[in-house]
């Protein structure tokens, strides 16, 4: 029996994930599908019985986004939503704004794999020249955050993306956890790898086989020392769910057309 239960989720698809390109830190709404999948999200997760005390995101507005939905969809709506910039996307530096596929065509698919799902590979920084660069270390949201504006990261791996999570979880999440509190988080693809990774003690070399579908619950089922039960659980049709993964898998592939 589990002594503490949590869902954790990747957004729903965003409108630069449609378009197949890195999205990381700029702000970008839901797509018409990425509303969807957070609606569908909420109504699964109102069929199975959930009831939320607490939600966290990043300061993103697809993460909060997702949050709002799923809420509403469970009439919910008043739960709490704290937020945080520990939990944004990774930091994909120069590589922001750039589309997937054209990469893999560039650079080979391999090497973007590891761009994207490696555990300690940084991509090149992103400069003051970067077309969004002045877009997001302008942006008012990080003023209000815990680290000055110059010591935010200019890239990331996802070895980067875990150590300025952890702080948040260990600090935030986890005593609200042992509270007793049914908490949702509404991440990302990254710092939710990254979260399983440290929940699930999922090692270096296999995280880069580990891929997160937009809008699909994960849930975490853990003993009182936080230590897993059990792997984690996609909630919902598995058959769509394999699919959805598939998709993202193939982000970072070269187009048939192009091949």
């Amino acid at each position: 029996m589990a002594k503490y239960r949590l869902v954790l989720l990747r957004h729903g698809e965003g409108a630069w994930t449609k378009e197949n390109r890195f999205c990381s830190w700029v702000d970008q709404k839901l797509s018409s599908d990425g509303i969807k999948e957070a609606q569908n999200c909420g109504k699964h997760l109102k069929a199975l019985g959930f009831e939320f005390d607490l939600v966290f995101t990043s300061v993103l507005s697809r993460s909060i986004q997702t949050a709002w939905l799923i809420l509403q969809e469970m009439g919910q709506e008043w739960v709490p939503i704290q937020s945080s910039w520990r939990l944004n996307e990774r930091h994909y530096g120069a590589l922001i704004g750039l589309n997937r596929a054209e990469m893999a065509l560039n650079h080979g698919e391999e090497q973007v794999k590891i761009w994207r799902r490696s555990y300690d590979v940084t991509p090149p920084p992103i400069s003051e020249s970067h077309p969004y660069y002045a877009e997001i270390y302008n942006d008012r949201r990080y003023k209000c955050g815990d680290v000055s504006q110059e010591n935010l990261p200019k890239a990331e791996s996802l070895k980067d993306v875990l150590d300025r999570l952890l702080p948040y979880w260990n600090e935030k999440i986890v005593p609200e956890l042992k509270s007793g509190k049914m908490i949702l988080i509404s991440a990302h693809g990254n710092s939710s790898r990254a979260l399983l990774k440290h929940v699930e003690g999922i090692s270096d070399e296999d995280i880069i086989n580990v891929t997160l579908p937009t809008g699909v619950p994960i849930l975490l089922e853990l003993d009182e020392n936080l230590h897993p039960l059990g792997p984690h659980q996609f909630l919902g049709d598995q058959e769509a769910i394999q699919a959805a993964i598939k998709k993202v898998e193939d982000q970072g592939k070269v187009k048939s057309a192009e091949k």
